[in-house]
């Protein structure tokens, strides 16, 4: 015979329990951070640091340690993930490898001590307590929402997908050896301490990760210890090496990460193929054929010179240009990135409010999430997109894949491509685009087109795409 109360009751306390943590997590966030705007956000995690300072004096350059004592704030970083969630998370299906990987640094190297399939909390608790493992958990903000939060406004703040991982590691072990990531790095310290020790960097903002060997990286720059509610940055390419000090049962850090393959060599590789495409439409000089046998030949030295005067050709077209079209790479962030959290309540998948007309007064929503592309195709048109909306109702979907990626990241479940929502225009509907994406609000009759049925139908479309709404 069941006890009184039977499952019921336990269900109940448990959600209980649920709703007073979410209480108390919502109470610190209020206190510590700023959700108003990706601007707020970012300004309250570096606090007291200004921005204009940090982007001056440190991004790109040098590390930034922020050593804080405030027990409010790290009371709100505890709450963003604890090694005691790990045993709830491992019963909803985590598997090593995608989810967990189990690591130690031995005589400076890498030892992964990953099983096979899904992850078994009491044989994981047992290799972080008796093998001294590093536990690396990918992508916590696919489970813990205040993550999802920080996350989704700093892609906003930074124009750019960012990442992170939890780093679990027991007293007097270490789990990864000297190296450098190509990522921005922030890292805040959650539970128990860490000893840090940072490096001179061998490339300066380097473009992949790699592992350096103690003899090649010299004496520390920064050496120090994170507590709850420490921030720390670095650069990407920063040399870096962290452990628990015996005495510490363990440490919980996250690494929030970003500016993966996003700088200027990279733009002008997404950059150059529109502008050489559009050129070639006007300048007969790149329509005209390249020597016989060029491509069969193993030095092209001759043709360099001829390179080199194109480039400059298309230099000198790029001057005079407005538009370069920079599809890919936008693509990539729209299509990978989160989300935004806007709780159980809303359906941004539905349309709603009054239908827009010509005399309707409109504005964009989710403008930190809508991007206008040129298309370098032959039709010549301009879309304007945003993650797919199925993803907005909820923390499924999207969320659950953001940063995981797959063996092939075009192609979903059912083997069709997965396409960002948005919608495709004419080309002469970029300006009136530009309007509404720039404005806080816009007159329908003010839109940069040439009929009021065009006006009509344009905002009429965005509308029952949930991309505007009307005032």
């Amino acid at each position: 015979m069941p006890k009184k109360g039977g499952k019921h009751t336990e269900i109940g306390k448990e959600m209980q329990a649920q709703c007073k943590r979410a209480k108390v997590e919502a109470a610190c966030s209020l206190s510590v951070m700023s959700f108003e705007s990706p601007d707020s956000l970012f300004g309250s995690l570096i606090s007291p640091i200004k921005q204009e300072m940090f982007f001056r004096e440190y991004w790109e350059q040098k590390p930034l340690l922020i050593q804080r004592n405030d027990p409010l704030l790290a009371a709100y970083y505890q709450s963003l993930f604890q090694l005691s969630d790990l045993k709830e998370l491992c019963s909803q299906g985590l598997y090593y490898g995608r989810d967990i990987n189990i690591c130690r640094c031995v005589n400076g190297k890498k030892k992964v001590l990953n099983k096979e399939g899904k992850v078994n909390y009491m044989q994981l608790k047992k290799d972080f307590d008796q093998k001294k493992a590093t536990i690396q958990f990918h992508q916590p903000q696919r489970f813990k929402e205040e993550l999802w939060k920080i996350q989704e406004k700093l892609e906003c703040y930074f124009g750019s997908l960012v990442g992170s991982n939890v780093y679990i590691t027991p007293q007097g072990s270490q789990g990864l050896p000297p190296h450098y990531d190509d990522v921005e790095v922030f890292i805040l310290q959650l539970e128990g301490e860490k000893h840090w020790r940072l490096y001179k960097p061998t490339v300066h903002l380097a473009r992949e990760y790699n592992v350096e060997s103690e003899d090649r990286i010299g004496n520390p720059t920064h050496e120090f210890i994170l507590k709850p509610g420490d921030l720390l940055y670095f650069p990407r390419g920063t040399i870096h090496q962290a452990d628990t000090p015996l005495g510490i049962s363990y440490s919980t850090h996250v690494t929030i990460s970003t500016y993966q393959n996003n700088s200027w060599g990279d733009f002008l590789l997404d950059a150059i193929p529109g502008l050489v495409f559009d050129t070639a439409k006007e300048d007969v000089v790149l329509r005209t054929s390249i020597p016989r046998q060029l491509l069969m030949q193993v030095d092209i030295a001759d043709s360099t010179k001829k390179l080199s005067s194109l480039l400059r050709r298309l230099a000198d077209r790029l001057e005079n240009t407005r538009e370069l079209r920079s599809s890919d790479m936008k693509k990539d962030f729209i299509m990978n990135r989160l989300p935004p959290c806007l709780g159980c309540d809303s359906d941004p998948s539905t349309p709603g409010g009054k239908l827009p007309k010509i005399d309707s007064k409109i504005r964009l929503q989710f403008r930190d999430h809508a991007i206008i592309t040129v298309e370098p195709d032959q039709d010549n048109s301009v879309s304007i997109r945003k993650p797919p909306s199925c993803a907005w109702g909820g923390s499924v979907g999207w969320r659950e894949a953001h940063m995981m990626g797959t063996e092939d990241d075009t192609t979903s479940e059912e083997g069709t491509s997965q396409q960002t929502h948005g919608l495709r225009f004419p080309l002469s509907y970029l300006e009136a685009l530009k309007q509404i994406w720039s404005s806080s609000t816009v007159y329908v009759k003010e839109l940069n087109l040439i009929s009021d049925d065009e006006k009509e139908n344009l905002a009429l479309s965005l509308w029952a795409e949930c991309l505007i709404e009307v005032i």
